[in-house]
């Protein structure tokens, strides 16, 4: 007969727990301090910048392969591609928890300790008799679509709530997305959740009606003055679909707004590699669509004369209660584009801060890129729209310096933002005269295949500024990089050094590293692997999930 394992619990200082688990065996875990962390949306603020500047734990002398490596591992039902959020001091079942929630394409949801790595609760976003999807004949989110867009979460008057798009069918065949919320603290609905998402909108020939089966959530969501707002992708390129974006109030989940960006034509779907609608401080709406019909006859406005916006820069606003187009930019040769399946869909748009130019001028500008390997900078208030003149009309444009096209989203810091296109190096853009120097400061020297990365940034304050990549390897494993953001030739860390077989996990493709409190979480094929700093007792064992 086996004895009883007891588990008994020492707390040694602030900042160590020691346990002692059945015969004598110690595993120790070093437990950051009281977090005020909040990690909400996808990449960090609904700029989609990707910094967390309250990193006060992980710096460029401590992230090394000596010091800095795999804590542990969140073992979850499905794939995770959504980008895992953090909420510090959450009150589970009675205690303050640093709590990191996670969702996967089984149509789950969890939330974990982020300190231990235990599980707090776990909840379907299936209704009865249903499963996930199937992957709709595309190998593009597969083998089964549930929760794959980054959810959003709120805090306001002491309860937080998570709003997450499911994607599921039942046993006759018939498909449904439905937006749910759910109380962070325990995973239970709030009244009135879930809703199912249906839609209509105007066109020449009467409407034209949201198709469930033809779409999915993979662009993140946005919560933006009190509205969720949702945008859909197809499934590749398949069936007849055209570019939808649907709002819903977060209290009621009674739906607010209806736009579709190619109602006359087709295509124009969202997606942009996982990467959410960006929003700037006036509540302002960008988007990258994917390849679709462009109205080349234009308006007194110079906007398309039948509503169609396919392969474009969007800038959206709500006016007279309606969400509407009120600025955009397409390329001069947007409609070869789209034949040849260049769009500028692939890839996140960025809000930049405000910028000033030598002449004390200040600049509202967003960046983004695509397939066509080039960098676009436009100004928010008069992005250029369209001619046929190359390009004539756009604040700035960067060609030649992206090796391949970009399935991703870049990043932001310290006035440089980060690019990692398909088949290159990651590169550093500096800001000066209120405008990107097309020559990078700096690069990495590895490159990333398919599909690039999109990278993070960990700073405290404008000190000790990380910027963090996962860079897809083959064979289903995936290598997480860390770099200094001042000069990203300085790697820091690299999971495929010499602790590899230590700090090895599998690939998941547009996964996008969060950070908070100490901790680094990557999506994977089966959970999320969690980095951190390690034991630094040589004597003590591996922290637990190694």
């Amino acid at each position: 007969m086996h004895k009883r394992a007891v588990v008994v619990v020492f707390w040694i200082t602030a900042t160590v727990l020691t346990v002692f688990l059945g015969e004598g065996l110690q595993r120790v875990l070093t437990t950051p301090p009281p977090s005020t962390v909040q990690v909400l949306t996808y990449h960090n603020d609904n700029a989609r910048t990707g910094q967390n500047l309250e990193e006060k734990i992980l710096t460029r002398a401590n992230v090394n392969a000596k010091t800095f490596g795999k804590l542990g591992f969140l073992t979850t039902d499905g794939l995770v591609d959504a980008e895992p959020l953090y909420v510090s001091n959450v009150t589970v079942s009675g205690h303050a928890r640093n709590a990191v929630f996670v969702a996967t394409e089984h149509d789950f949801v969890y939330a974990f300790d982020a300190e231990t790595m235990t599980q707090l609760w776990r909840v379907t976003m299936l209704a009865p008799g249903e499963i996930p999807s199937d992957d709709r004949r595309c190998g593009q989110v597969t083998p089964e679509i549930g929760v794959t867009a980054t959810p959003v979460i709120a805090l306001r008057e002491g309860r937080g709530v998570m709003y997450v798009v499911a994607m599921s069918k039942d046993k006759v065949g018939n498909y449904f997305h439905r937006l749910h919320a759910l109380d962070i603290a325990s995973g239970a609905e709030l009244p009135g959740s879930p809703v199912t998402v249906q839609a209509t909108f105007p066109n020449l020939h009467g409407v034209t009606t949201f198709d469930a089966k033809q779409y999915k959530e993979r662009a993140s969501l946005l919560l933006l003055d009190g509205i969720v707002y949702t945008s859909w992708a197809s499934h590749c390129d398949e069936g007849d679909y055209t570019g939808w974006i649907i709002g819903y109030h977060a209290e009621t989940l009674k739906q607010t707004h209806v736009l579709n960006l190619t109602p006359n034509g087709s295509a124009g779907a969202i997606w942009m590699s996982g990467a959410g609608p960006a929003a700037d401080s006036q509540g302002n709406i960008y988007i990258l669509d994917g390849n679709g019909t462009f109205d080349e006859k234009l308006d007194s406005c110079d906007m398309p004369v039948n509503g169609d916006f396919g392969n474009a820069f969007l800038k959206l606003s709500v006016q007279a209660g309606k969400l509407r187009v009120t600025d955009y930019f397409n390329t001069h040769d947007t409609q070869a584009q789209s034949g040849r399946d260049e769009d500028l869909g692939s890839g996140g748009a960025l809000v930049l801060p405000d910028l000033h130019d030598d002449s004390g001028r200040t600049w509202q500008l967003a960046v983004g890129a695509g397939k066509d390997r080039r960098i676009y900078v436009v100004d928010r208030n008069d992005m250029g729209k369209f001619t046929h003149k190359k390009n004539a009309r756009i604040y700035q444009e960067i060609d030649h310096m992206l090796a391949g096209p970009v399935f991703s989203m870049p990043a932001y810091f310290n006035n440089t933002v980060y690019f990692a296109s398909v088949n290159d190096t990651m590169k550093a853009f500096s800001i000066s005269n209120a405008k990107l120097v097309p020559t990078p400061t700096s690069k990495s020297s590895a490159h990333f295949a398919y599909p690039g990365a999109t990278p993070s940034i960990s700073a405290n304050g404008s000190a000790d500024a990380i910027v963090w990549a996962v860079e897809a390897h083959g064979s289903e494993a995936g290598i997480l990089h860390a770099y200094d953001a001042g000069n990203l030739a300085n790697e820091l860390y690299s999971s495929s050094g010499k602790a590899h077989s230590r700090d090895a996990f599998s690939d998941n493709k547009f996964i996008t590293p969060m950070i908070a409190n100490g901790r680094v979480f990557v999506g994977t094929l089966t959970g999320v692997a969690v980095f951190g700093l390690l034991p630094q007792d040589k004597n003590q064992p591996k922290p637990p999930g190694i």
